[in-house]
């Protein structure tokens, strides 16, 4: 049978004790951790700039809060994409995952999941992700399907350059663009500039996730910006996540924005200026939890520019 699987564990940085554990069968086990529902930072972190792009399209378009179908959206959207991602990042770097401590128990390299299994299992998600694009308009069905390229060179990228982020962040960050498309139909300077902000953001933050692995990466060959930043990972990310909030102040200020959206940008620039200060680039479990904490900064934002759509409408 093709979904027939042999659970030996959860992944090695798994969250511990989780309902993929603890309440899903065990032949089904093996699939929830390769599309990562054990870890659902990762589709938090793909889903923050759809959202907050919705949001800022509502300021502009003089609207009391989202699109709450388009919400709703872009939340499956982002769970099946995110998980249909992780398993073609795996299915491509397998033989470097069995290299490396912290990914050797992934379900490919450890034998729980064959290559034939998560090639069905990547076509299933992908096709939930189509129904999804398929809801909107066609302008934003275009826009989503031009996604894929950066999604498909990605998982490439860390064999070739020392800035595999930036390439994640092409990828990361294109709900920038599908949150206004789907409002608008179209495209402005406000979205390029939420686009722009979001690749820094994912430079910073995948940095610091980076970091668990630069001595296992370098043993392998596997290039990341925590290996080229090395001790100097705390002036970059102060470039890096003062780039983001400009540009972010930026777009709102050209989706006319309110004083509620740029408070949120400020609350946002305290939390990612405490990640810098407690930042410890030697220790891993560390640098998973500030990595992990960039969920929050995704809510700061969402939530001033949801009470600034809603102000600004009364």
């Amino acid at each position: 049978m093709i979904f027939s699987t042999k659970d030996t564990g959860p992944v090695a940085d798994a969250v511990k004790k989780h309902w993929v554990d603890t309440s899903l069968p065990s032949s089904l086990r093996p699939f929830a951790r390769l599309a990562r529902w054990e870890r659902p930072i990762g589709w938090w972190l793909l889903l923050w700039p759809c959202w907050w792009s919705a949001a800022l399209a509502a300021i502009a378009a003089g609207q009391g809060w989202p699109n709450l179908w388009h919400l709703a959206l872009f939340f499956i959207g982002a769970v099946a994409m995110r998980g249909a991602g992780c398993t073609y990042n795996d299915l491509v770097d397998v033989d470097i995952d069995a290299q490396v401590e912290r990914t050797r128990s992934r379900p490919i390299p450890a034998g729980q999941v064959s290559r034939l299994q998560a090639k069905v299992f990547l076509f299933l998600q992908a096709m939930v992700g189509l129904i999804v694009l398929l809801q909107f308009n066609t302008f934003s069905i275009l826009l989503g399907i031009v996604s894929l390229l950066p999604v498909a060179i990605y998982p490439f990228m860390k064999r070739f350059t020392n800035w595999p982020q930036l390439f994640l962040g092409l990828a990361f960050s294109w709900g920038a663009f599908m949150g206004w498309a789907a409002e608008f139909g179209s495209l402005s300077w406000a979205p390029m500039f939420l686009y722009a902000g979001g690749i820094c953001w994912t430079i910073g933050y995948d940095t610091i996730y980076a970091h668990q692995d630069k001595e296992d990466d370098a043993l392998v060959g596997v290039k990341s910006t925590a290996r080229l930043f090395g001790t100097r990972t705390k002036p970059a990310l102060i470039v890096l996540y003062a780039l983001a909030t400009l540009l972010f102040a930026t777009a709102a200020v050209l989706a006319d924005a309110g004083p509620a959206a740029f408070i949120g940008i400020l609350a946002g620039v305290i939390h990612l200026g405490w990640q810098i200060v407690a930042l410890d680039i030697d220790d891993g479990d560390q640098c998973l939890r500030l990595f992990r904490s960039n969920g929050t900064y995704g809510w700061i934002l969402f939530t001033g520019f949801v009470i600034d759509a809603f102000v600004t409408w009364l």
